[in-house]
């Protein structure tokens, strides 16, 4: 099987193609999020007012980093649970046109079903390979929400960020 190189932002047409089980090394530009984070972007959206970012074909990763070592611009970054997310993505994807999540698990079907309907796709990253993935992240810069310590939003750049298409845009998924 061939690996797919990708960099972000991540189109339409790009994500579409995508196909689950594809090998992909993606690089450019991500943004983290967890629930709580996800919790008030939504609130956001309820309340008419702006986001923070520009969710627009962009890819967010499930993840609570840990702090930098000396010289690094990270610590651990591994993937969190992604159902965690499950009650907020389907907004998201349908409201801002967010294209790519990475985390780890399944998702759930309303999840799945508002992907079909955006071209959108959910990459799996290694859990357990956090200090692994970190080496793969060049720059992170906190964005919003510093309330939030690790579960901030921070902006990242990442060269050959190694995952797996999980669920594609058809529906197609590895957890069936």
């Amino acid at each position: 099987m061939n690996t797919i190189r990708i960099t972000t932002p991540l189109t339409g047409e790009v994500a579409r193609g995508l196909k689950a089980g594809d090998r992909v090394l993606l690089s450019g530009v991500i943004w983290t999020g967890r629930d709580q984070a996800h919790k008030r972007l939504v609130a956001l959206l309820d309340e008419g007012k702006p986001l923070p970012v520009e969710l627009k074909d962009q890819v967010i990763y499930f993840v609570g980093p840990c702090p930098a070592p000396p010289g690094r611009p990270i610590g651990s970054a591994g993937p969190t649970t992604s159902y965690r997310m499950d009650a907020y993505s389907p907004r998201l994807l349908e409201a801002c046109g967010l294209r790519g999540m990475i985390g780890k698990g399944a998702r759930t079907s309303p999840v799945v079903e508002a992907m079909r309907r955006c071209g959108a796709v959910y990459f799996a990253a290694t859990g357990g390979a956090g200090a692994l993935i970190a080496q793969c992240i060049k720059r992170c810069e906190l964005i919003a929400f510093p309330d939030l310590g690790p579960e901030a939003i921070y902006r990242l750049e990442v060269e050959d960020f190694p995952l797996v298409v999980a669920t594609d845009a058809s529906g197609a998924t590895l957890y069936s």
